[in-house]
């Protein structure tokens, strides 16, 4: 998917599997160590150029990380390639600074907590050196510019009179008049002066103010330019920025609003599916996303397991789809769960707009955004778990929203499972590739022997569900699951093979 119209594979056949390593962790947990909910992470995202990522959590804090590899050289990776100049190294992060994004608030007239926690991070575009973001809990969108600012010092006063130096004179005890305070002299003798005064041999130096000095140190700024708020009736799953550097979109269950960043008093609602009648609704949007170059194209999912894609330029409110992807349901297949387990949680369009990748409870789908009869590619993730979903739903992990990412060239997906597993699919045609890596210092890639490429319709689903033990399950191949322990948020970098995710308040890094 090169920007062009297909996905390209290697020559003579699809790319060779990844071998990926261990780079980084940031917040590792020592043995037994017991996790705060406030450090959950919550909100993985690298911008654009992949130098930056942020993360956000349950506490309503923003962490920001910085690539370091490629500040070492003085010139850039690219120019570095273009020279031919061997590059061994792997992307590397650095701590950069954090800030208080979200508090917990209390709605008084709903009588409802407002959580703190960071719901989603999107990058803004960075202007002359200062970074810009987006950062939202479930009622509230923050938009936050972090720069680098000088440090401003107040100089010292009272130094010692040989070393002083008054606002721009220098104190000298020669002089045969003593200076006052206003840089005035002083011409008439002491006896007007307080009894208690005593002046200092040499005469009274000029006295030293306060003054505000601007150092050469620097630390960072994070400040929160505009408040969005007041737009949604429901939780905040989904924001967006468009192509056009200039809007975004927010998202709840049942609403999609159009914002101008500079503008934090109105938006626009351009997607409403609320019913006139509660007891009509059928379905809620779950996720939703601008075209990465077409400013008019975005796409929002929905928990039947649709994906719609609109277009601004039909009507100001955009009831009705351009195009709809949905998968046929297989005759015979329907029970209980069904539907819950179509709910798509996760939207990501390819770098170049073509494909939308879309992650079900059990699934990460490929679609071609030119073919709406059905996706171009189903990766079988949870398959395993089908005879455990009775008790996936009696402990709720079978509503657990994983999130999904595409690489920078469009050739591998990947997703989150439970066990704080990893799923890494090869999706260049042809290409078998199917990796399980666990978010840890040793990630023992496990193959999972399911097929990556299964027939388009979902294999039935059995009716009658026989109840596992409280106990973890096994998976095929006789590995241990732990339903507490899930992976629910990853960002591939946009130029790199390199992974990014968070397993509770740990964020693991991987490369191939």
């Amino acid at each position: 998917m090169h920007g062009g119209d297909e996905v390209v594979a290697a020559p003579g056949g699809p790319p060779q599997q990844l071998d990926w390593k261990f780079s980084q962790v940031f917040g590792e947990r020592t043995a037994g160590e017991e996790v705060q909910e406030v450090d959950i992470i919550s909100a993985i995202e690298f911008d654009k150029t992949g130098d930056h990522l942020a993360t956000g959590d349950r506490g309503g804090r923003v962490v920001l990380f910085e690539r370091t590899d490629t500040k070492d050289h003085g010139v850039s990776r690219r120019d570095l390639e273009r020279m031919d100049y061997p590059i061994s190294r792997h992307p590397e992060f650095r701590y950069k600074t954090e800030f208080q994004s979200h508090e917990p608030e209390f709605d008084y007239l709903k009588s409802l907590e407002i959580e703190e926690k960071i719901n989603k991070i999107r990058w803004c575009q960075t202007a002359n050196g200062v970074l810009s973001l987006l950062s939202t809990n479930d009622k509230t969108i923050k938009f936050w510019k972090v720069q680098e600012k000088k440090v401003k010092k107040i100089s010292d006063m009272n130094l010692d009179p040989s070393k002083a130096v008054g606002n721009g004179s220098v104190a000298s005890s020669s002089s045969p008049k003593p200076c006052l305070a206003n840089g005035s002299s002083f011409d008439g003798s002491y006896d007007n002066l307080s009894n208690d005064f005593s002046p200092p041999p040499g005469g009274l130096p000029s006295l030293r103010l306060p003054v505000v000095v601007t150092s050469q140190e620097t630390n960072l700024l994070a400040r929160c330019r505009r408040v969005y708020g007041h737009a949604h009736d429901y939780h905040i799953n989904s924001i967006s920025n468009n192509s056009d550097g200039e809007t975004f979109i927010s998202a709840d269950d049942l609403r999609i609003n159009l914002w101008n960043l500079e503008i934090s008093s109105q938006s626009f609602n351009i997607v409403d599916v609320k019913p006139a009648n509660m007891e009509d609704l059928t379905e809620v949007i779950t996720s939703a996303e601008f075209h990465p170059t077409h400013c008019n194209m975005l796409a929002y999912s929905s928990s039947k397991g649709s994906i719609r894609l609109i277009d601004l330029r039909q009507s100001a409110l955009c009831d009705s789809h351009a195009k709809l992807f949905e998968e046929p349901e297989a005759p015979g297949s329907r029970s209980f769960f069904t539907e819950i387990i179509a709910s798509i949680s996760d939207i990501k369009f390819s770098k170049d707009g073509r494909y939308i990748l879309s992650r079900d409870y059990m699934t990460l789908k490929l679609w071609d955004i030119n073919m709406d009869s059905g996706p171009v590619a189903t990766f079988q993730v949870h398959e395993y778990l089908r005879p455990k979903l009775c008790d996936l739903y009696e402990n709720d992990s079978i509503f657990d929203k994983f999130e999904c990412c595409l690489s920078g060239d469009g050739l591998r997906v990947a997703t989150g499972s439970y066990s704080n597993l990893f799923r890494v699919f090869g999706c260049a045609p042809g290409s078998t590739e199917s990796a399980t890596l666990e978010a840890s210092k040793n990630p023992m890639r496990r193959q999972v022997q399911t097929p990556t490429r299964p027939s388009r319709s979902l294999s039935s689903i059995t009716r009658v569900v026989r109840r596992g033990s409280e106990t973890p399950g096994v998976d095929a191949n006789g590995n241990s699951f732990d339903f507490t322990t899930k992976l629910l948020h990853l960002a591939w970098h946009p130029t790199e093979n390199l992974i990014a995710c968070a397993a509770a308040n740990s964020l693991y890094m991987y490369y191939a």
